[in-house]
């Protein structure tokens, strides 16, 4: 039972659900929504569950203009017997209030946060998806509205979340993807907004990811911002690499997305015995590993994939095959065990699975 007071008012015009079986990513959304307001001196107050629908904003609202916003992304699942699960939203809620406090925006207390997303999804519990594969995006975020032009945090602020049925990521199975390692822009470097998971990240990261594309590329690897070196993230994903039986992933140095399922991988990875370092780790010296056989698998850690095996890095007009282009036994294996864990087809010891 909740410990805080959650109005419902729920919709009069219920949308018709679309086909689980032919769900993509960010096109539908459920019937309702939660929203809560903050202004300074009252704190967060009036949390309440509406019918989905557009939001008013004063057109000088902060966020349009000094891009004071946060999100975050998890998921439910719906179990072979009926029940709704998330993954690790302690998690979430954590890194939230991070990327709160990095933007000068008031914590939100954990515990109304959950609350909030549990009101939310019972009352559109029939939108979380069951056919294979499936699950509900969440999308917890926080928006500045003062309409004030200044330079100076917000007064006000919005917090909502919002439903989205999604698909299976890999239509055709695990496949890897060919990656782009990216040298003329940067994502981020220590000191600002990396390790936040703010709007202005992902905008800055859109130019690169054009270009890509337009290589053939289905993702930017990042290279630190100072020495244009340093391996960083894969597009919006924690990268690790097999190199000579041991995982290498980059250390958490500021310009880093703390990543829940990367944090879930290491813990993973340690439970099995698997030798795993977190560091510095240039693209010499991973060119260096694929030429003396050593590089011997590459993925990506997220929340939409889970794990997103990559079959080849291009750098400097060079084509770096990994493990001939094929999904690694242990990137297989990480991605099963996770998925397992999350959909409670498989036993979890570390206590990530939480029930609605």
């Amino acid at each position: 039972m909740s410990k805080h007071t959650i109005s419902i008012t729920k919709t009069t015009n219920p949308k018709p659900r679309p086909d689980e079986n032919n769900l993509v990513f960010g096109k539908y959304y459920s019937d309702h929504m939660f929203i809560m307001d903050y202004d300074a001196g009252q704190g967060w107050h009036d949390p309440r569950v509406v019918p989905y629908g557009n939001i008013s904003l004063d057109p000088a609202a902060k966020v349009f203009h000094y891009g004071q916003t946060i999100f975050e992304g998890l998921k439910a699942y719906r179990t072979d017997d009926n029940r709704v699960v998330l993954f690790r939203p302690d998690e979430n809620w954590k890194r939230l209030n991070r990327s709160n406090d990095r933007l000068s925006i008031p914590a939100v207390d954990p515990e109304i946060a959950f609350e909030a997303l549990c009101a939310l999804i019972d009352v559109d519990r029939e939108w979380v998806p069951s056919a294979p594969g499936t699950s509900l995006y969440i999308r917890p975020y926080v928006i500045a509205t003062e309409p004030q032009l200044g330079v100076s945090p917000s007064t006000k602020y919005m917090f909502m979340i919002i439903l989205c049925p999604v698909g299976a990521y890999y239509s055709e199975g695990l496949n890897p993807v060919p990656i782009h390692v990216e040298s003329e822009y940067v994502r981020a470097v220590k000191g600002g907004v990396g390790n936040a998971k703010t709007a202005g990240n992902y905008a800055a990261s859109l130019k690169a990811q054009e270009g890509a594309a337009a290589l053939g590329y289905s993702q930017v690897l990042w290279l630190d911002g100072v020495h244009r070196k340093y391996i960083e993230e894969v597009g919006s994903m924690n990268v690790f690499f097999k190199i000579n039986g041991t995982v290498v992933t980059p250390a958490l140095n500021g310009s880093i997305l703390e990543g829940i399922t990367r944090k879930s991988v290491l813990q993973l990875l340690r439970s099995w015995n698997i030798p795993v370092e977190e560091r510095e780790l240039s693209i010499d010296e991973l060119v260096e590993a694929h030429r003396n056989g050593k590089l011997e698998e590459a993925f990506g850690t997220g929340t939409a994939a889970v794990i997103s095996p990559i079959g080849a890095l291009h750098y400097q007009d060079e084509k770096l095959t990994i493990n001939e282009g094929k999904t690694g036994e242990l990137s297989s294996r990480v991605y099963d065990t996770i998925t397992g864990i999350q959909r409670t087809e498989l036993p979890d010891p570390f206590g990530w699975v939480v029930e609605v």
